[in-house]
């Protein structure tokens, strides 16, 4: 038997070749401990573990809003391009978040679209003095490739704007190498750390700590920018952002009608006007 320190969502541990491997929770794919797994495999476990119970952006930037779901994993531990819900079915990309709308059964998802940059966005709590940028770009950096082993040329940049600080991490297909981590599942941990809610073994999460000095994070959000753009119509659109289009929608046909009324009255005052004026002439002319 061993300990998967990666990952503590596994059973049936034991040494293969001189290596830790356990099988996921959910799935019951094997999974080599000495590296990350794959964030596929990882929802599926805690979605199973808990079935009672979650800067200027590029304009294809997006956000997960579904959060989290029973997801199709590939044996390799890829999400499968077409995830369903019953009846409900939509696409995901690398990341496994939907860049569709939901439709039925008969969607086509022909293609597993890779998320090929990734923005980690957080604010720390209030404070005085700014941070170091210098030394928050150290810290961040020497994190992402120390815990989670992704190589550092992923990290496009570490941008410090009290109180935002915002990673990048950019890696398209041709760039990963064979074996080496994904940034989405390297995205995966580290929100699941900066939360609390470590996927590590005995590991509380990450303590996030600039110039010996401990920073609170009071919020994380991360988006995904895809090789090909979102499929998203409408319908996607937030309840705010529809019922603002619909009170312009209103307020513009209010206008019309308005305008149209008093064109009618202004109208009918004319009509009259000159009908009084022909009747007085008839009087004067008796």
């Amino acid at each position: 038997a061993c300990v998967c320190e990666k990952n503590k969502r596994v059973t049936n541990c034991r040494v293969e070749n001189g290596r830790c491997r356990c099988d996921a929770i959910g799935s019951g794919v094997t999974v080599d401990c000495s590296t990350l797994t794959s964030k596929c495999l990882l929802m599926k476990a805690e979605v199973m573990g808990s079935k009672s119970g979650r800067r200027e952006k590029p304009k294809d930037a997006f956000e997960d809003t579904d959060g989290l779901y029973d997801p199709e994993c590939e044996n390799s531990g890829a999400f499968k391009a077409k995830q369903c819900n019953g009846t409900t079915c939509w696409c995901v990309n690398t990341a496994g978040v939907r860049r569709t709308d939901k439709h039925d059964a008969d969607l086509k998802c022909n293609q597993l679209v890779r998320t090929m940059w990734i923005i980690i966005e957080m604010k720390h709590a209030e404070r005085n003095a700014p941070l170091n940028a210098e030394s928050l770009k150290k810290f961040f950096t020497d994190t992402i490739t120390s815990r989670y082993q992704l190589d550092g040329r992923y990290i496009s940049s570490v941008v410090y704007e009290k109180p935002y600080i915002t990673i990048d991490l950019k890696q398209n297909s041709s760039d990963k190498s064979f074996g080496g981590v994904d940034i989405a599942d390297v995205a995966y941990y580290f929100e699941k750390d900066v939360k609390g809610q470590s996927i590590f073994h005995n590991n509380a999460g990450l303590n996030v700590s600039i110039d010996n000095e401990e920073v609170k994070l009071e919020k994380t959000v991360v988006y995904y920018v895809d090789e090909i753009a979102p499929e998203f119509s409408m319908k996607s659109l937030t309840p705010g952002l529809i019922a603002v289009i619909v009170v312009v929608l209103i307020a513009i046909v209010a206008a019309i009608v308005v305008l149209v009324l008093t064109r009618r009255r202004k109208g009918k005052y004319v009509k009259a006007e000159v009908k009084e004026m022909n009747e007085m002439h008839r009087g004067l002319n008796a």
